[in-house]
Formats: structure tokens, sequence, C-alpha cells
């Protein structure tokens, strides 16, 4: 009987340990997937048909603008460049209705151990978003995005003239939090069509670093110089480029590391920094995921 028993918990045990680590690799593969298909999509903004592009910056419109309703050819005409921007923290002000990427802020100092946030924009259609039943493209929780209607000079029979488009921008907002409902650390997204929700659970922790060219580099082939972290944007001195638009512009890939959450040596783990963390703070099991996304829509 004590041999039956002696060998019943420990075939109890070892299925115990095989389901959570199941669980904790099929949550890890969710939370890379859904990162990896929005990091893809990062500037997506293809060039239209019937449009004109006489060198004239305030009447191009091969592409359709970033953000806002804007009547073109009048007037100065501007629009974001960042379609993508990271953080090494939590943005401050994430979840703030109106908020896009140029507004976005990160907290300054002492956040290198926190988990990043990262922001995507691109051009959503009903063929790269998941669809509504209505034939809407969506942002990152399905949530129909808003149609932008705007001005801008197309080709008709053979001539330029001002036309009425359409359109959708998504801008979606990835970030580690956790909340009343949820204890468990959860990978969040804040679409601009919908207020924030939970997508993965057991999401412990997130970690970009971002690829980038030389900044004198503009051919799609260039190598990458090297990895940096989203702080290193914010400085001139670091990527040497005055603005902070031309700075992310310059990122070609986004690597990303995250931990998903049985006596306390067992649960040892390498963190995302490679570090050893050698007195856990319970009994989970985790390990350390990452991967690497390249930008295939990068701006030049």
């Amino acid at each position: 009987m004590a041999a039956a028993m002696s060998a019943f918990i420990g075939s109890y045990g070892a299925g115990k340990v095989a389901e959570a680590q199941s669980r904790m690799n099929e949550d890890a593969q969710a939370a890379l997937s859904i990162l990896s298909q929005q990091i893809r999509m990062a500037g997506n903004n293809p060039d239209q048909p019937n449009r004109v592009d006489d060198l004239d910056p305030t009447k191009s419109s091969v592409r359709n603008p970033v953000y806002g309703v804007t009547t073109l050819p009048t007037g100065t005409y501007t629009t974001s460049r960042f379609s993508i921007r990271g953080c090494d923290a939590a943005f401050t002000n994430l979840t703030s209705t109106g908020t896009t990427l140029d507004t976005l802020t990160c907290a300054t100092g002492g956040t290198s151990t926190l988990a990043d946030s990262i922001a995507i924009s691109y051009e959503a259609d009903p063929f790269n978003t998941p669809r509504t039943t209505a034939g809407l493209a969506t942002d990152c929780l399905g949530s129909a995005l808003p149609i932008i209607t705007t001005t801008l000079p197309t080709i008709v029979a053979g001539t330029s003239t001002n036309a009425t488009v359409t359109y959708t921008v998504a801008d979606n907002r990835f970030y580690i939090a956790t909340s009343d409902d949820i204890i468990a650390p959860t990978l969040y997204c804040k679409g601009n069509a919908s207020v924030a929700q939970p997508l993965v659970e057991n999401i412990e922790d997130l970690q970009l670093t971002y690829g980038t060219v030389s900044a004198a580099t503009t051919a799609t082939t260039a190598n990458i110089a090297g990895y940096l972290p989203a702080s290193s944007f914010a400085d001139a001195t670091v990527v040497t480029l005055a603005n902070a638009e031309d700075r992310w512009d310059q990122v070609v890939t986004v690597r990303s590391e995250g931990l998903v959450a049985s006596d306390s040596v067992a649960a040892r783990y390498l963190n995302c920094a490679g570090t050893m963390v050698t007195n856990p703070p319970d009994l989970r099991l985790r390990r350390a995921y990452t991967t690497t996304v390249v930008l295939k829509n990068r701006r030049l």
C-alpha cells in the first residue's frame, strides 16, 4: 500500500507539473502571437490607386493620411510619422481619451525594471483585421473602427481632381496590468475604438528592444545596427536624429520577451534580463519566451 501510494503521489505531482507547463506554454504562445501579428502591421499604409504624387508634400496623397479629417490641398497638411512607439514602463497616459501616438508620454527614471508597453498604428481594413458582421475593420479588441472621411487629390479621367475618400486607422496599445477582477498579471490592449480589456492572463513581464539601422541609412536592405530599449529613442545622442518621429522611424525589428507564471529551488528562473531569480514570490512555474518581429511596413 505504501509503495502504491508513493507511486500515485509521484505520478499525480508529475501530471500537475506537466499540466502547468502546458498552460504556461499556451498562454505564452497566445501572447506572442497577438503581439507579433500586430507589430508586423505597424506602419501599414499602402499606395492607393488613382492618387496624385506631384512632389508637393501638401498635395501628395499616394497614401491615406494617418490621423484626423483633413481637406487637401488647401492649408498646411502634416501627419504623424509614428507607426510604432514604445516605453520602458506603461505609458502614463496610455488609456486617456483622445491620446494619439504623438501625445503618448513615458515616465522618466527608474522604469527599467517595469514591464514595457508598446503602441502600434496602421491603416486597417476588413482584410488585415477581423471584420464585424457589418464588414467593418476592427481594433485589437474586435470593436469597429471609426471611418475617417477626407478629401484628397485623385486622378479622374486623366485629370487631377479632389475626391472624397474613406479609410480606417488602428491605434492599439499593449501593456501588462492587474485589476480587481483579475489578480494575475495580464496582457491588456487599449484600442482606439474600445476601452482597455485583458487579452491573456499570467503574463508577468514584457521587455521590448528595438532593432535599428544607422541614422544615415534609408535602404531597406540595411543591416541592423543594434537593439535598443525604448528609453534610447528619447535621447538624440543615442539615435542621432533631432526628432523623435525620425528616431522611431529607424526601427525595423522588435524583440519581445515575457514571463508566464514546485519547492522554491524548482521555482527559480531566468528573467527577461537573463538574471537568475533565486527567491521567487511564489511556487508558480515561470519561463522567459523570446521572439523577434520584422517591421515589413517600415517607412522610408
